[in-house]
């Protein structure tokens, strides 16, 4: 966690401006990470920073749509948002700082993104939360 705690600190950072308007903190021990819920921006569901996942609804233990769902890749059941941020977290782990700039290189917000396809694959199956694995 060490590794990640400058990308960790500024999801603090956002989560507590947030609370004036509405964000709650929770730990939650499973998802190795602090989750502010009803953070007030953002467009809708969760983004990961470290091991801090800012949440603009009420439980993270919510069904969502994977990218590939939603982009029209295939008709895929729903999976629990928090398996899919959970995923995040244990890549920003590995890659610390890293993370960013490889998200970004990779894609962004996109089905196209490695991190975002291994995160669906890891809320399906349990299995493949690296980008780069080969399940």
């Amino acid at each position: 966690m060490l590794w990640t705690s400058p990308i960790t600190a500024l999801g603090l950072l956002a989560g507590v401006i947030g609370m004036p308007f509405g964000a709650r903190l929770r730990l939650r021990r499973s998802d190795l990470a602090l989750v502010f819920q009803h953070w007030p921006w953002g467009p809708g569901g969760a983004i990961t920073l470290g091991n801090v996942i800012l949440h603009t609804g009420d439980s993270l233990d919510s069904p969502c749509f994977t990218y590939a769902h939603d982009a029209g890749h295939g008709d895929e059941p729903p999976i629990l948002l928090a398996d899919h941020e959970r995923a995040h977290v244990y890549q920003y782990m590995v890659l610390g700082l890293l993370f960013v700039p490889l998200y970004l290189i990779c894609g962004g917000i996109s089905v196209r993104n490695p991190f975002e396809r291994a995160a669906d694959r890891y809320a399906q199956t349990g299995r493949g939360w690296w980008p780069w694995s080969r399940q």
